[in-house]
């Protein structure tokens, strides 16, 4: 009887750790000042658009809270991207709560109770961007490390953050950067 009572706990217990292991099972992401050199906001540095995707290409492979998607091309032809940053189990079901959000804007046919529903099972989603004016150099260094700190930290109002909400980092001026 024992060993029988010792195997069902094992067995509903070990999943339970995996599962809650899984935010904690990425592996390392590099910080901005391993990939730059430099940390963001060191005096005489600014990362360049091209440096900035390199940056984010490769944080986006690095952890499982993320996804780089290109969203269009900018005036002079650069790409143009988002970072999608939500936990990992969020981000396994994005095209769900994609279609949750679009359902719950248009808001076509839908009666109060199925909004209420369908607004308690989605989740928020944040847009920051960064880079809106060329010479202005705080926004586009700000974005990168947002999207580091938000794939690195697991502290609880990271995790909090990253179970409740679904953000969308973009930088919205390629050009301004590289320039």
């Amino acid at each position: 009887m024992r060993s029988s009572h010792s195997r069902l706990c094992r067995a509903l217990v070990l999943p339970l750790l995996l599962v809650g292991g899984v935010a904690q099972a990425q592996g390392h992401i590099t910080s901005p000042k391993e990939q730059f050199g430099h940390n963001i906001g060191d005096d005489y540095w600014l990362p360049n658009y091209d440096q900035y995707v390199a940056y984010v290409t490769k944080i986006a492979k690095e952890s499982n809270r993320a996804k780089l998607v290109q969203i269009g091309q900018s005036a002079e032809g650069r790409p143009q991207y988002t970072l999608i940053v939500s936990a990992p189990e969020t981000m396994k079901n994005l095209e769900h709560y994609r279609q949750i959000a679009q359902r719950l804007a248009l808001a076509k046919g839908l009666t109060d109770e199925q909004a209420h529903q369908l607004a308690n099972e989605g989740k928020a989603v944040v847009w920051i961007d960064g880079g809106l004016h060329a010479t202005e150099v705080l926004g586009a260094s700000q974005l990168i490390e947002t999207e580091y700190q938000l794939l690195s930290r697991n502290d609880p109002e990271t995790m909090r953050i990253l179970h409740d909400d679904i953000v969308l980092l973009t930088n919205v001026n390629p050009d301004g950067m590289q320039l």
